[in-house]
């Protein structure tokens, strides 16, 4: 089913991209370009990509269209090089050198058209030791000091989801490559390979840090600093009915009002004193266990203080200012985050739910001229 046309188009409309099927940040890389209203075929190989996810709950695969294609059988290659003929950027997460023996790799695409951006989004990248070793988000900000710096001094580094290696470091990068990419290509006339490694993010994530680090403002080990837990007016705490909230009264103005509503007088002179951190944070962690995580958020909501509940994926659609805003959608009876950031003159929107499988051949055929596309197509 083609994506519907609801007069919402984005700033990216009339760019065509080309999404060879994978998982984790390629995907979602892809989605990005096709919430900004970029026209994503998604090339699906027979038996899926990966991950055993019900492609009707993949939010990562919408406003996309998909087409199926076996590189490995006979004119695959073809087929996916018309699709890059006609095309103004391709994206692919393979090992380095298996796009090449696909026959799918940038000189044969460029052949076939030397204006394209190709986008390859991988772990490791494309040189050095480890560029064919098999790898996951986890190992990958492991080894850039990223996962090092988060957690408890006292306990083993916190594991962040799949959300600093994979996404921040990993697709968003690739997008910004690719944007940048296309400009150079539409001013000069020429393609470009992207090489987006999550190493090379998710370390350039860390550039504030590394300066503080230099300055001596930042000690190489965790919990022990402004923005890692170590501080006690910049952390989470556990609330009476065992919800926490989180705590981030930086600036004396805003700790100032803090310490006032938590009613820390007695010890909120400690703020400047490094030695009793532990007593403030003691302190801070004892007055918010005397009451519920709603309570308190009743007394910091109007406030500068910084102070916000932690809410759960469940919850957090439902919070009155993300509610206000419309951060959350709803798009076929599925509850997820909304089109970001956003446009006065090109709105984005979710146009279509996650792209079936193979459900789209025939339009794609039909609007990107490939016939060969429809012809020759796999079972689903």
């Amino acid at each position: 089913m083609a994506v519907p046309d609801n007069g919402v188009h984005g700033p990216l409309d009339g760019v065509r991209v080309v999404e060879l099927a994978g998982i984790g940040p390629g995907p979602f890389a892809a989605m990005l370009l096709a919430d900004l209203g970029a026209d994503v075929v998604r090339v699906d190989r027979p038996g899926g990509a990966g991950l055993a996810v019900d492609p009707a709950y993949d939010l990562t695969n919408r406003n996309k269209r998909s087409v199926l294609v076996d590189l490995k059988a006979p004119g695959g290659a073809a087929r996916v090089l018309d699709l890059a003929e006609r095309a103004d950027v391709l994206i692919e997460g393979y090992r380095p050198g298996v796009a090449e023996r696909l026959g799918v790799g940038p000189e044969h695409c460029h052949a076939r058209n030397p204006r394209l951006v190709y986008g390859r989004m991988t772990g490791w990248g494309q040189q050095g030791p480890l560029a064919p070793r098999a790898g996951h988000d986890i190992a990958y900000i492991a080894v850039t000091g990223t996962l090092g710096m988060i957690g408890a001094a006292d306990e083993p580094p916190t594991v962040p989801a799949n959300l600093v290696g994979d996404y921040a470091g990993g697709s968003l990068y690739l997008v910004v490559g690719v944007l940048a990419a296309l400009q150079h290509a539409r001013a000069h006339g020429t393609g470009q390979v992207v090489d987006a490694a999550i190493v090379d993010g998710a370390a350039h994530l860390a550039t504030m840090i590394h300066g503080m680090l230099a300055a001596g403002g930042w000690q190489d080990r965790r919990g022990a600093n402004l923005l890692d837990g170590g501080c006690p007016f910049y952390g989470t705490y556990e609330t009476a009915d065992g919800g926490h909230m989180a705590v981030g009264a930086l600036e004396q103005r805003f700790y100032d009002e803090f310490a006032e509503l938590l009613d820390l007088k007695d010890v909120a002179a400690a703020r400047g004193d490094l030695a009793r951190w532990g007593e403030l944070r003691a302190a801070v962690a004892a007055r918010f266990k005397t009451r519920t995580r709603a309570e308190w958020t009743a007394v910091f909501e109007d406030s500068d203080a910084c102070v916000a509940p932690v809410l759960s994926l469940r919850e957090a659609p439902r919070h009155p200012h993300l509610a206000a805003r419309g951060t959350f959608t709803d798009h076929g009876g599925l509850t997820q985050p909304a089109p970001a950031p956003r446009f006065s003159a090109t709105p984005t929107a979710v146009r279509s739910g996650p792209a079936r499988p193979g459900a789209d051949t025939e339009d794609v055929a039909r609007d990107w001229d490939v016939p060969a596309l429809r012809d020759a197509a796999p079972p689903s």
